[in-house]
């Protein structure tokens, strides 16, 4: 191997990168990765860890949508957020790295907000798995009546903030969540519109007992989040999840993927 970092680079091939995880998914595994096409919505503490985690598992295109930037309150818990890059788009951050970890990935940047105008666009092309990783009630509930609508496999991240407790991390079915007011408040809207709840999700059934500044509140017509505390070693590990579940989907049976959720 030569001392030249861009040389080592361009020598690389994916039997190198990905040599561990062939022995634990076999090659016919590993083809259906590179093969698949994954949609990260979301590129914050939760979505930023589960593309990492795709990527170094072997995933061969994936699309990031966020419309923010890497900021400062980031650092605590954000993959992708060191000091130089605060202002910098997150798809545009996470897309560097990603490609610095597996060069021969594909990586398609949409800095867009999700709205009713917008959300048609990230399916453009055919998409193998969405994680919806949006912590914001209003798009996140857009784009999962859409996904429910559209008959796509996905999998929704649910509250993080305020929980410590990481062994109660679950994946369940939206219907069999408690105690997390984020899907409480996402399946209040959803029932209103009438959308089949029967979708996996990675929720904490941790009691938080102070709920003072859950949810979020309207303001001249906006919608505002309260800040609220949380750890990297839960909103990691809740990325984490969403990123195994996309890979048993895409390495195992359809049906062996939702059995157990609905």
């Amino acid at each position: 191997m030569t001392n030249n970092p861009v040389q080592e680079k361009e020598s690389m091939n994916i039997s190198d990168i990905q040599q561990r995880t062939c022995l634990m998914l076999g090659y016919s595994g590993i083809k259906k990765l590179q093969q698949a096409h994954i949609l990260i919505a979301g590129c914050g503490a939760v979505g930023g860890m589960a593309a990492e985690a795709l990527v170094r598992t072997g995933i061969g295109k994936i699309t990031l949508v966020d419309f923010d930037t890497i900021s400062p309150s980031n650092l605590n818990r954000q993959i992708f957020a060191t000091i130089n890059v605060i202002n910098h788009p997150k798809t545009t951050v996470a897309k560097e790295r990603l490609l610095n970890i597996n060069p021969h990935l594909t990586v398609i940047e949409k800095q867009i907000l999700l709205n009713g105008e917008t959300i048609s666009s990230l399916f453009d092309e055919p998409v193998d798995f969405v994680i919806d990783a949006i912590d914001s009630l209003n798009p996140k509930t857009l784009l999962i009546e859409e996904l429910v609508n559209r008959k796509m496999p996905f999998i929704s991240s649910m509250g993080a903030a305020l929980k410590t407790d990481i062994s109660r991390l679950k994946v369940s079915s939206m219907k069999k969540t408690i105690q997390c007011p984020l899907a409480a408040f996402v399946r209040k809207r959803l029932r209103r519109r009438q959308v089949d709840l029967s979708f996996p999700v990675v929720w904490s059934d941790e009691c938080v007992s102070d709920k003072t500044h859950l949810g979020e509140i309207e303001i001249n017509g906006q919608s505002e989040r309260h800040t609220m505390g949380s750890l990297m070693t839960i909103t990691g590990t809740v990325g984490l999840m969403c990123a195994h579940e996309a890979i048993l989907f895409l390495t195992q049976s359809k049906q062996s993927f939702y059995h157990g959720y609905f």
